[in-house]
């Protein structure tokens, strides 16, 4: 979820820098532009205060010989101002015959900026101000005022002044402002981290007890504390339905067990009565045979029913256990019994390690080849596999046998469920409901799949590596993960 989540406040805090961070950016650029043309201002003024007491007018198409002072003198500050800030000026009469320029070589051009600010000063007014220069531009500023004598535009004064230094000033306030919008953005990715870890640490914490819960360890809690409200009313809630859940199961096996238990004596008095009875009737009695063999059935289903009872309160004792020799050692125990009935038992059982309780292991494995050997018909063969997957150990064992439709695989396993096709052969369908229990207190699993060309696959599998269950309550805080 944090992967969601994060981009979402990061792709909202770049937007809002963003929004801030290109007006800013516009503003430097259009203050550094309005700088320079204030100051341009200042200077065109200054030099049309010189021009103005300038006595020569320009009507005769050149320059005056004699020495005009206060026209040495305005052509002396031109000069300067060029040599000096590298800015073209000058002042031109109306009939654009320059009063006095520098450089000297600089003239009016007939179209363009320069040209445009000159006729508008003609009109009595300052240029308007220049277009925005942007520093990926080569561009100058161009700034006209009139030179006004006795209410007459005589003259106008322009400017023509180069923006490299205005363009750098420009540019490292953008990068004054990038600066800044970075480290805004990395304190804003900082808090979007914490915050979201804040939010979502809770979440996380239920999702690792529900996921415990889920496979068997019915103790784990989550500590209420931290995060935000809405998240603790919810934690509380949680652990208050898994106390429910938990005296919901526990009432339920402790009724099954004492169930089992209890009928257990009363049946061996009535099977023990039977027996007694089958001495005075005749031998061979077809009625007193058949209330023995469902009297026997009876004992066995609450036998079963006690050990998956037993099964599903039992803490694992999880340890490293040599799966293939323990698989080895339950197929030489069940050789035997497979031989009595005319079906090969064969194991492929190298050394593989797995993380398991040997006992729970091997009665596991002793339901599952139990039911391959006692499904599989006269000649046909069954057999264990172990081998490894990187990550755990598996047993397989395949038998010949008819086999389960596709609806059937979905239910294999269900308490007291069996086959309908099978309902000639022993059991009580509480078997494989064992193994499922016994494998799951030790985080292992079972599966149920096709064998061709016919027959059933029953996978049995179990971790590499775990780690030694602390104590029986497990509770989660917050800070846990």
């Amino acid at each position: 979820m944090s992967t969601r989540l994060l981009p979402l406040l990061i792709v909202l805090m770049a937007a809002v820098l963003l929004a801030l961070g290109v007006p800013l950016g516009v503003s430097v650029a259009r203050a550094e532009q309005q700088k320079v043309v204030i100051d341009r201002i200042d200077d065109t003024a200054r030099f049309a205060s010189l021009a103005q007491f300038v006595t020569e007018d320009g009507s005769g198409g050149s320059r005056r010989t004699d020495t005009d002072e206060r026209l040495e003198t305005l052509q002396t500050e031109l000069t300067s101002y060029y040599e000096v800030y590298g800015i073209k000026a000058g002042v031109f009469y109306r009939n654009h015959i320059p009063m006095a320029n520098a450089p000297t070589t600089w003239f009016l051009p007939q179209a363009g900026e320069v040209r445009d600010s000159f006729d508008e000063a003609l009109l009595s007014r300052r240029s308007h101000d220049p277009a925005q220069v942007w520093p990926w531009q080569d561009g100058t500023l161009v700034v006209a005022s009139p030179v006004i004598r006795d209410g007459d535009v005589v003259a106008v004064v322009v400017t023509e002044s180069p923006t490299d230094s205005m363009r750098s000033s420009t540019l490292r306030g953008w990068l004054v402002i990038g600066a800044g919008e970075v480290a805004a953005m990395l304190l804003a990715v900082g808090a979007a981290l914490r915050l979201t870890g804040w939010v979502l640490r809770p979440v996380r914490v239920l999702d690792a007890t529900t996921h415990d819960i889920a496979t068997g360890r019915l103790k784990s809690r989550v500590a209420p504390s931290g995060g935000p409200p809405e998240l603790r009313r919810l934690a509380r809630s949680f652990n208050e339905m898994a106390d429910h859940v938990e005296d919901v199961l526990e009432q339920q096996r402790a009724f099954v067990a004492d169930a089992s238990h209890q009928l257990r004596n009363p049946l061996a008095a009535l099977l023990l009565r039977i027996e007694l009875l089958a001495l005075e009737l005749p031998e061979g009695n077809e009625e007193i045979a058949s209330v023995q063999t469902e009297g026997k059935r009876l004992a066995r289903v609450l036998d079963d029913l006690l050990d998956l009872a037993l099964a599903e309160h039992s803490q694992a004792d999880l340890k490293v256990t040599d799966v293939g020799a323990l698989a080895a050692e339950r197929v030489a125990a069940w050789s035997p019994t497979a031989d009595v009935k005319g079906v090969r038992l064969v194991g492929d059982c190298p050394p593989t390690t797995g993380w398991a309780d040997p006992v729970a292991l091997s009665s596991a494995l002793d339901a599952v080849i139990d039911n391959a050997v006692k499904f599989t018909p006269h000649g046909e063969s069954v057999r264990v596999e172990v081998a490894s997957t990187g990550d755990a150990a598996t047993v397989v064992v395949t038998d010949n046998g008819p086999g389960l439709t596709d609806e059937e695989l979905t239910r294999v396993g269900d308490r007291f469920w069996r086959s309908g096709r099978h309902q000639n052969i022993n059991g009580s369908g509480l078997g494989l409901s064992i193994c499922r229990a016994l494998l799951a207190a030790g985080d292992g699993s079972i599966s149920f799949g096709h064998h061709e060309p016919h027959g059933l696959r029953v996978t049995v599998t179990v971790p590499r590596t775990g780690t030694v269950p602390k104590e029986p309550e497990r509770v989660y805080g917050l800070t846990d993960r």
